[in-house]
């Protein structure tokens, strides 16, 4: 397996997340919501030029390697008009999106997919914009209720209404390499931890099948790895449904010779895993990250007991935020009590 090229940097715009906090505290390679709708051109702050939060997860990637310079969407978030408004206050311009990795078949990852679809062709033209996928996720996905009904989910639009929208559409299960090998998307995650087994209330059905079916393991969800030249591995897991210390095993596992600097994402510990959260401090110890970046579905509870575990290493993830992953910008482990980058922040 072709390791990810090293890029000489790498700049990440949370579009979408749970949590809206311009003052939780952050690494001292982040910048805040704030400073960041302030520098797009916002001329006050105020609700409307701040950016919304909701239940999903969507980031912009920015890479550069040797002159070349690439741009792709991990995932989405949960809503249209959320993430288009979220775009324009922090001064996204889609054009530049080349792709989209789609993590796996949950609404609050993709419900947000068609909005972008139609916002990127329309400025990049048709067959421009590469939408990345692997077949397991097309199919209808519900939650098993207490009271024994099922709430079923919007699913993900199949590959021909995507190709519609004028997409180029890569249905694939196994691994690639994406836009010269600046980011790595993987396979299947093999699950071999002893307590990371899924949600036993999650379920799915194929077309025209009138049974739904246990999918405790959601096998569809794939991660993202970008290689940071003098810095290591920086590792998005959208929703974390296999388990962050298994996605962290198959890093270890692939790219033996490559420390992880950063793991990103939802770390799925909230509400009824919490039960996990002591075996998952305890399972991420051996592989030395250097920053544990939680957002989206980790939970305020795994949330506290990692910090407490590894400090200030451990951070949360907020919309609007933008990190910056650049060997020349690199610093001790920390954070900062206060958004950086803009002089003079107001403290209401």
């Amino acid at each position: 397996m072709t390791e990810p090229v090293a890029v000489e940097s790498l700049i990440v715009d949370v579009v979408s997340d749970n949590v809206s906090d311009t003052y939780a505290s952050k690494t001292a390679f982040a910048v805040s919501e704030l400073a960041n709708v302030l520098a797009a051109g916002a001329r006050e702050i105020s609700g409307e030029t701040l950016l919304v939060a909701n239940l999903g997860y969507g980031l912009r990637l920015r890479t550069r390697a040797g002159g070349v310079a690439h741009e792709l969407l991990f995932d989405t978030g949960t809503e249209g008009a959320a993430f288009l408004r979220n775009c324009r206050n922090l001064g996204i311009d889609l054009a530049g999106v080349e792709a989209i990795a789609v993590t796996h078949g949950h609404w609050d990852h993709m419900g947000a997919l068609p909005a972008a679809l139609g916002a990127i062709v329309g400025r990049r033209g048709r067959d421009s914009l590469q939408v990345h996928v692997n077949p397991d996720m097309f199919v209808e996905r519900g939650v098993l209720l207490a009271d024994g009904s099922i709430f079923p989910a919007a699913r993900v639009p199949a590959p021909a209404e995507m190709a519609a929208q004028g997409a180029r559409v890569v249905n694939q299960g196994g691994s690639r390499l994406l836009l010269d090998g600046h980011f790595w998307l993987s396979g299947e995650i093999p699950r071999v931890t002893a307590f990371e087994t899924g949600r036993q209330d999650h379920l799915c059905r194929r077309d025209n099948d009138p049974d739904w079916r246990p999918d405790p393991l959601l096998m569809d969800e794939r991660m993202l790895v970008v290689n940071v030249a003098g810095l290591g591995l920086v590792v998005f897991s959208a929703c974390s449904h296999a388990g962050i210390v298994n996605v962290c095993t198959e890093v270890r596992a692939r790219f033996p010779d490559l420390p992880i600097h950063a793991v990103m994402g939802g770390l799925h510990l909230g509400g009824v895993m919490e039960r996990l959260i002591p075996s998952t401090v305890e399972g991420l110890r051996p592989f030395d990250i250097g920053y544990i970046i939680a957002g989206h579905c980790t939970g305020w509870r795994a949330l506290h007991a990692l910090a407490n575990a590894y400090g200030e290493r451990v951070s949360q993830s907020a919309v609007g935020t933008r990190y910056t992953f650049d060997v020349s910008m690199a610093t001790a482990p920390g954070v900062t009590s206060a958004p950086t980058g803009f002089a003079g922040e107001p403290t209401w």
